[in-house]
């Protein structure tokens, strides 16, 4: 029954979490607010942040799951993909927290761990299942075969989903971070009253570069043409007007078109693996359209649809900690020389 202190510092959030024989104890999250005033992460001040939180946070989390740092057998971090900086804080903090203590060292990949947080709790999915992992900057879709072997089948060739929705909402003029604010807004608006293309990309891949261009030429334009066209082009009064009159609107009619995009794909790579066991990950799995779409298209396609908590969609080091029990099992310890990297394949 191994006890695991995981660490995960990728981002903007400082996360500390503790689990024992795969069993969640604590998962203490501390985000940082500071970025909010740039309208995005600034790495710098991110790296600045999680070395005035991680002490304390990997302090509560200890603390909140009732154990000293005795009973800890492993500890683990993320070491990839992310932000160089803040990854070299978490992994830093955690080889000298093992070098210290004389514990082994779990390197865990981030967007692994995104998936493994659908066996955090009960209701888990068998293998293999599928899992469609969406998040600020990655869009995959994943067969998983077992917790540690698992294959990207689909990804995007240009931007991710959750930019998408915050550049979507950057040019709404809504404030960082915009993607839940479409979502508010979204749940107020029609679906149909503006209509965005689909990019038509072959395979499971995906694409959401031109749906953003679409949506800049349609704010652009008033609503009168989602194409660049210079007799469109409208003033910046009548284009704040627009914006304001049908934000609800458009902000259901961009996010009801993203959620098509990944179904659709979603549909066609269980389509094509006879695999009805589906999941979904990642920080924009807590979009409340795309969690009421897949449980709807659920029950149309007789899929079993899995759906993390809230609170392991976004970046926490219960995924993270979860990841490491599996790797524990598996005896895949690295050394204290392994190096973090902004990215890695899988």
């Amino acid at each position: 029954m191994p006890t695991i202190l995981a660490i995960e510092s990728s981002c903007d959030e400082t996360s500390a979490a503790v689990c024992t024989d795969g069993k969640m104890l604590s998962n203490v999250i501390a985000s940082q607010k500071i970025h909010e005033q740039y309208g995005g992460v600034v790495p710098e001040l991110a790296s600045r942040a999680h070395m005035q939180n991680i002490v304390p946070v990997v302090d509560v989390a200890i603390k909140n799951a009732g154990i000293t740092t005795a009973a800890i057998d492993a500890i683990a971090f993320t070491q990839s993909p992310g932000l160089i900086g803040a990854l070299l804080v978490g992994g830093q903090f955690a080889k000298s927290l093992a070098l210290s203590l004389n514990k082994p060292l779990i390197a865990v990949h981030h967007m692994q761990a995104h998936v493994i947080a659908n066996l955090i709790d009960e209701r888990k999915p068998s293998f293999p299942f599928l899992c469609l992992t969406v998040s600020g900057g990655h869009t995959q879709i994943v067969l998983c075969e077992s917790p540690l072997k698992m294959r990207v089948i689909g990804q995007t060739i240009d931007d991710a989903a959750g930019e998408a929705f915050d550049k979507t909402a950057k040019m709404l003029g809504l404030p960082y971070p915009g993607g839940p604010l479409v979502d508010k807004y979204a749940k107020e608006g029609n679906p149909n009253s503006f209509k965005f293309p689909e990019p038509q990309i072959a395979g499971l891949d995906f694409s959401f570069s031109g749906l953003k261009t679409s949506i800049l030429y349609f704010l652009n334009n008033a609503g009168a043409s989602n194409v660049y066209k210079e007799e469109f082009t409208a003033t910046e009064e009548q284009k704040n007007n627009f914006i304001k009159n049908n934000l609800s609107d458009i902000c259901a009619s961009v996010q009801s078109r993203i959620i098509s995009i990944l179904l659709n794909k979603l549909t066609k790579a269980s389509t094509q693996t006879g695999i009805k066991e589906i999941c979904i990950a990642g920080g924009v799995s807590a979009n409340s359209g795309l969690r009421n779409s897949i449980l709807k298209m659920g029950e149309e396609k007789g899929w079993n649809v899995y759906i993390p908590i809230f609170e392991y969609c976004t970046d926490n080091a219960a995924m993270i900690a979860m990841t490491a029990y599996y790797k524990y099992l598996a005896n895949d310890f690295v050394d204290i020389s392994v190096s973090s990297t902004a990215r890695a394949e899988w």
